[in-house]
């Protein structure tokens, strides 16, 4: 028996679905209580959906956004400018009033990423942090010409942007880069943004562990692990995610005591001790002779850097710690599929304005597919395919 296909869906329908959503519309209304003076303008409602539109369809730049609307009725029906798109001019002063009234964009993504925890009572228990680079839309050569003399920082068409280093990836080599850096916290189960910060390339990755895991608790979400690459391998960040009851799940770095064998089980003469559980309110876990035979047959280690609550060496740990390719593959989804990437604007706080559209159209696209699931339907993670 031949089973019927279902329609792909339409960016125009998700786009018209976004805007009639009751965290979209409430920040319209916000937006259009500041318009009090001054000539009328387009209608609020429709710069919004053209910034929507920008990350649906992908494109980086407003130029091709209001050229793509132009030539596509079914948009200008949705956006409701029928025969008026907008110019990009128009799109340039609306990211302005957007950066002078950020506290309203801010409350806007706290209601859709409430409406998602809502929807998703587990999403957040298990998160993945790291950092990503964008590179400045500038001049980035280091020096004015070759042998020449290094390039002053007014010099750069970006100044906020800085100096940092990235890895490789596929076949594009690494080392430094000039431009910023998005630290991001992920659902591991959802692959959706909870938390991130625009900072520039040179601000160092673990600075900024902490700080996302508390913004990703005052949103409500109840973090109880956090998986990050050794880069974060730090003594502080590890005694911080505990006080807040969040197990860290890094991997070691070749540290002094690391080399000296200092993070391994305890050991006998009748091999290595086998792990027998933790108490996070003792903070520490507890470790049992392979036969039973030494007195005391078990013994408490003090959870720290080199012993965990969730020990290394246990099945969890590698199952939890595999859950960190999610921020990896949000990182490509926001680069890729949301135009995220190439940046093309300059100044960090243009930068943080571009990241903050770009992660509410995903969340709120993610969170109108949870609303249309037919009811009774079990809560299972988000599809984020493009």
């Amino acid at each position: 028996m031949a089973v019927p296909k279902v329609a792909p869906r339409s960016a125009v329908s998700e786009l018209a679905s976004l805007l009639v959503s009751p965290e979209i519309a409430r920040l319209v209304g916000e937006l259009e209580a500041t318009r009090w003076t001054g000539r009328p303008g387009y209608p609020i409602r429709t710069m919004v959906g053209m910034a929507l539109a920008k990350s649906l369809y992908a494109i980086p730049t407003w130029t091709r956004t209001v050229r793509l609307v132009g030539e596509h009725a079914a948009l200008q029906a949705a956006l409701g400018c029928p025969g008026k798109v907008p110019s990009e001019w128009a799109c340039y002063r609306f990211t302005r009033k957007l950066r002078e009234h950020s506290d309203a964009l801010a409350r806007c993504l706290d209601r859709v990423t409430a409406g998602l925890h809502e929807r998703l009572p587990q999403m957040g228990a298990n998160v993945a942090i790291d950092a990503s680079d964008m590179a400045a839309y500038a001049n980035g050569q280091r020096f004015v010409s070759k042998g020449g003399r290094e390039r002053d920082a007014d010099e750069y068409s970006d100044p906020d942007a800085s100096w940092g280093h990235r890895s490789a990836v596929s076949t594009r080599k690494g080392g430094g880069f000039y431009g910023y850096k998005l630290h991001m916290a992920v659902c591991a189960d959802t692959d959706l943004p909870l938390a991130w910060q625009v900072e520039t390339g040179r601000r160092n990755e673990s600075s900024f562990a902490v700080p996302l895991i508390d913004a990703v608790r005052a949103r409500g979400f109840a973090a109880e692990t956090c998986a990050m690459d050794k880069g974060y391998d730090l003594a502080p960040i590890y005694a911080e995610c505990e006080a807040r009851d969040v197990r860290p799940i890094m991997p070691l770095r070749a540290s002094p005591d690391v080399k000296r064998g200092e993070h391994r089980p305890p050991t006998c003469e009748h091999g290595k001790w086998r792990f027998a559980g933790s108490d996070a309110k003792r903070g520490a876990s507890k470790w049992r002779c392979p036969t039973g035979e030494c007195q005391p047959a078990s013994v408490w280690v003090k959870a720290d850097r080199l012993h965990p609550l969730i020990p290394r060496e246990t099945l969890r740990w590698r199952k939890l710690y595999r859950g960190r390719a999610s921020v990896e593959r949000s990182f490509g989804r926001l680069k890729n599929d949301w135009a995220l990437a190439p940046l093309r604007v300059r100044g960090i706080e243009r930068v943080r304005l571009h990241a903050d559209l770009t992660v509410l159209a995903q969340l709120s696209r993610a969170l109108s597919r949870v609303r249309s699931r037919p009811t009774g339907r079990s809560s299972r993670p988000v599809p984020q395919a493009a």
